[in-house]
């Protein structure tokens, strides 16, 4: 039971900072908090539509779901109501006292930055960071706690539907929260924002029409507009905007109702607004971000696109709806043809979903495609945000391959930071060539500098670039790309014997060691290092380095290695092949010791030396720090004295 004085709650230490950063700063466009606390009744009425279809005694006889704006002059209190599913008192803490996703701490860690460390004041912040808070409140699903920014009180009286007990939630943004019985609460919420005397444009009608009109004109049920005889007035055109005509909805349209349903910064990068007849019968809108998303990569991979049935709000998580590696997008999907009281269970397997998510795919990948062909620095842009998550349909989704590897876009050693599609590489390919050569890692420079792309590099051969860890998944799954097939230059041996080298990569061939002296180099190497390698050979692939590793036709591949033991999995102990730079200076003057000196503790030493070389090349740790100190200070002192 609740104490007749209300319960006080602590806000999470992230929200109260969070709070203190809203009231105290100033924004051009803090008028979103209209638009937030509109968006989140209008769920609330959804939720209670749905519930209803089950449960018709929630809606009892208040049917009309609405949204009801009441400014009060006198005592400068807006109020938004609505008579949705409402909370009880476990989702008041739950839902208004803590953010329950992860990126509260992001969030307040850049409305930080965006004001600066050293205190500017409130007309300075809002000169240099108009609208920032409008972003970011979106970017992290914190639309309530918006209204801080032009209360200096908030009171959220609610009743659950389905409940008699009502609550009444107060605070002031400072700290903490109280929480109290309310007996007079009425179905819904009802949400009574005390304003600072500089926001008190937002008690005039005029303001509050044209607010509405600016963000929330879309939203499909009633805005009401209270004034302080009672008197109402609609505010909104109170249709869903995509049952519309695409022909009478204009551009602003599109994208308020972009940040009504996403709840995202920014503007649409793309809009698909279809509607599908025939066998199955479907309305869409859906919007590709031009931001990415701070839960893109979350394990869960859940998509944002919400599943209507004739207008009646079912769910927002149906998995089998849109695919995961689509989980950029945003929108609605309506269908006429699934049942109203479909269960969110049977959605999972239900067979026209199954058609509708087959249908969206489809447009969704010619859509891009388009956007690929007509405006390809656009589609850059598109890419750097989520073509990593595009990526995983080539391994997840066998069907679709054919459409998406032609949409997947790469960095390379010779491209510089353009993107490469598969088509531009296969088209500039050597006629010699017969392999897709790319090369794996973390950091693109990296791999650039990497010893075992220059022989590629020695050649005019390009090498693709794959960064993301989602490469090392697909690529063995696809394998080929018009017939040609992909080959890790880390991997087996190089076969450049069939490609010039050009004139500055040629090594001068008066220096190389003898071929007989070379042989005794690297069969010394391998009785020195023993089990430590698979095999110790001459390279093609290196012109600049001494040493480096590579994998054996059929092992891991390196990168994979290491990515697979970062996430803790159990794998058998992967040797790799040393190869060796035959007219590198260092190898030649080994080779020429082993020729005139035979064995020696100075040619072991260094025999160990070039295995370390080529670890550290690697970004791999030396098994032994200690030895290897030793025997370079050793190997320098020698060649000192001499």
């Amino acid at each position: 039971m609740a104490k007749a004085n209300g319960e006080r709650h602590a806000f999470q230490a992230e929200v109260s900072k969070l709070l203190g950063l809203m009231a105290n700063s100033l924004y051009r466009d803090k008028e979103i908090f209209l638009r937030e606390l509109i968006s989140n009744a209008s769920d609330a009425c959804d939720k209670l539509r749905y519930s209803a279809i089950t449960q018709p005694d929630l809606l009892g006889d208040d049917t009309a779901l609405a949204v009801t704006i009441m400014p009060d002059s006198t005592s400068s209190v807006l109020v938004v109501a609505d008579n949705g599913i409402g909370m009880s008192h476990d989702e008041l803490i739950d839902n208004l006292g803590t953010i329950a996703r992860s990126g509260t701490e992001a969030f307040v860690k850049q409305m930080a930055e965006s004001q600066g460390d050293d205190g500017q004041d409130e007309q300075s912040g809002q000169n240099e960071q108009d609208g920032l808070a409008a972003g970011l409140i979106g970017q992290f699903g914190v639309g309530f706690y918006s209204c801080f920014m032009v209360a200096k009180r908030v009171e959220v009286v609610t009743r659950r539907a389905g409940e008699t007990e009502g609550w009444r939630w107060r605070s002031d943004g400072t700290g903490s929260f109280t929480i109290a019985p309310e007996a007079d609460a009425a179905r819904g919420t009802r949400i009574e924002l005390h304003l600072r005397k500089d926001a008190r444009e937002f008690l005039e009608p005029l303001r509050i029409r044209t607010v509405v009109k600016a963000y929330s004109d879309h939203v499909g049920l009633p805005i009401w507009l209270e004034n302080e005889s009672g008197q109402k007035e609609m505010v909104n055109e109170g249709s869903a905007l995509w049952s519309r005509p695409k022909s009478d909805i204009d551009e602003d349209q599109y994208r308020e109702f972009y940040h009504h349903i996403a709840h995202m910064p920014g503007d649409p990068w793309h809009t698909i607004h279809l509607h599908a007849e025939g066998r199955i019968e479907y309305t869409a809108l859906l919007f590709v971000p031009d931001t990415t998303p701070f839960d893109l990569f979350d394990p869960v991979r859940r998509h944002r696109v919400r599943l209507y049935v004739r207008r009646v709000f079912i769910t927002d998580e149906c998995e089998g709806l849109i695919p995961p590696y689509l989980r950029f997008m945003r929108g609605v999907v309506d269908s006429n043809d699934l049942a109203l009281n479909v269960s969110r269970e049977t959605l999972q397997n239900d067979p026209i979903l199954a058609k509708i998510r087959t249908g969206l795919v489809k447009r969704v990948f010619s859509e891009l495609e388009k956007r690929a062909k007509k405006t390809p620095e656009e589609y850059a842009s598109f890419w750097d945000n989520f073509g990593a998550v595009l990526k995983e349909g080539l391994y997840e989704d066998a069907e679709q391959k054919d459409r998406l590897l032609p949409l997947v876009r790469f960095r390379s050693t010779g491209g510089g930071e353009r993107w490469l599609s598969l088509d531009d590489y296969v088209d500039a390919m050597p006629e010699q060539q017969e392999a897709i050569y790319y090369m794996s890692g973390e950091d693109p420079d990296a791999l650039r500098r990497s010893p075992q792309i220059e022989g590629f590099r020695a050649r005019g051969i390009d090498v693709l670039l794959m960064v993301d860890p989602v490469d090392q998944f697909w690529l063995p799954v696809i394998s080929t790309y018009k017939e040609k097939p992909f080959r890790s230059v880390t991997q087996g041996a190089a076969d450049l014997d069939k490609f010039a080298v050009s004139d500055e990569a040629k090594p001068d061939e008066a220096d190389a060691a003898p071929p007989g002296e070379m042989d005794k180099l690297i069969a010394l190497v391998k009785l020195t290092l023993a089990d430590a390698v698979k095999d110790v050979r001459t390279s093609e692939r290196l012109t600049d380095s001494p040493v480096c590793l590579v994998a054996d036709e059929g092992d891991l591949d390196m990168h994979l290695e290491r990515l697979l033991r970062q996430h803790k999995h159990e794998l058998p102990e992967q040797k790799r092949v040393l190869e060796i730079n035959p007219s590198h200076d260092l190898t030649r003057a080994l080779a020429r010791m082993v020729g005139q000196k035979g064995a020696s503790e100075a040619l072991e030493d260094a025999a160990h030396l070039l295995m370390d070389q080529a670890l550290i090349l690697e970004g791999e740790p030396v098994p032994d720090p200690s030895a290897f100190t030793k025997r370079l200070s050793g190997l320098v002192s020698r060649a000192l004295a001499e």
